[in-house]
């Protein structure tokens, strides 16, 4: 009783957490909407703010993640689910064709000029693959009516979702520009802020896997599953 309560505990903080950042990441990107190439970002990005194509893809994914991220907060609530069975579909399509269709591309080519060298292009790039991969897999394992498989791939996917709030969190905590040499800090910090959050996504699945009921019986569905 005592660890199941500190697991819900634990979620709450999560799911304030994230929609506090999430809130706050509204407002950074509020600057946008201005369409100015010096402000905020760009102002580091003059070398490629003039390519149309580079360009078209940074407002396409600023301007949708934050969508991804609120949508997230109500997909892995039982009770959601259970109350709303119609809406979390809704929801999850959105979130999912967001990231396939839009995210997903629009961050591929954002990663080729990413800051942080050849650590933040390599960081960034495997990034996408990973969401890309989560995600499909969550739309797969729905389709063959493995819930169980599914949830674990959508948490998956919204840790890769969220490493761009831990990304920030990292950097407005530690980054000290007399102390620091920002390329060489940013693309550490793609790659810890995705170690953090697939570390916390499997952590959570061995948790939920510790509450299940009938644990045996569904490990042994599992594996014929994927014999």
């Amino acid at each position: 009783m005592t660890k199941s309560l500190g697991i819900k505990i634990a979620k709450v903080i999560a799911v304030f957490s994230v929609f506090i950042f999430s809130i706050l990441m509204l407002k950074t990107i509020s600057q946008y909407t201005s369409f100015d190439k010096t402000v905020g970002f760009l102002a580091f990005k003059q070398q490629v703010v003039n390519n149309p194509y580079w360009l078209a893809f940074f407002y396409i994914h600023i301007f949708s993640i934050t969508l991804c991220l609120l949508a997230g907060l109500t997909q892995f609530s039982a009770q959601f689910l259970r109350e709303n069975r119609s809406l979390h579909k809704i929801i999850g399509r959105a979130y999912v064709y967001n990231i396939l269709i839009i995210n997903v591309p629009a961050c591929f080519v954002l990663g080729l000029f990413s800051n942080g060298g050849l650590i933040g292009i390599t960081g960034f790039l495997i990034q996408d693959i990973l969401w890309a991969y989560f995600t499909m897999a969550a739309v797969l394992f729905v389709k063959k009516g493995n819930i169980i498989k599914h949830k674990r791939y959508m948490i998956l996917s919204y840790a890769v979702t969220t490493t761009a709030l831990t990304f920030r969190i990292i950097k407005n905590l530690f980054y000290s520009e007399q102390y620091h040499d920002y390329e060489k800090f940013y693309g550490m910090n793609v790659w810890l802020a995705l170690f953090i959050n697939l570390l916390i996504a499997y952590w959570i699945i061995g948790k939920n896997q510790e509450t299940l009921p009938f644990k045996a019986n569904i490990n042994n569905k599992d594996r014929k599953s994927d014999q």
